[in-house]
């Protein structure tokens, strides 16, 4: 198995917009997802497990999924930490 060149990341897709975005500023939330034999009703849901959900930093600001650095910080001394 080869190696990876050094100094290049690699571009993941949003999974909001689609937008193609460096693998370092992804915004990663992990998503349930839900599998099922009877798709009208649910009842028999056959898998339950986690997905990451990948999200641009413009989508991961517009879902509120996290805030700018300054913000964090701000909250952070106010709380204590």
């Amino acid at each position: 198995m080869a190696r990876r060149s050094r100094g290049k990341e690699g571009l993941v897709n949003c999974d909001s917009c689609g937008r193609r975005v460096p693998r370092d500023k992804v915004v990663e939330l992990p998503a349930r997802v839900f599998l099922s034999t009877d798709m009208k009703t649910a009842d028999d849901v056959r898998y339950i497990g986690f997905r990451p959900m990948k999200y641009c930093p413009s989508c991961g600001k517009h879902k509120h999924i996290y805030e700018k650095k300054k913000n964090m910080a701000q909250r952070k001394r106010k709380q204590g930490y």
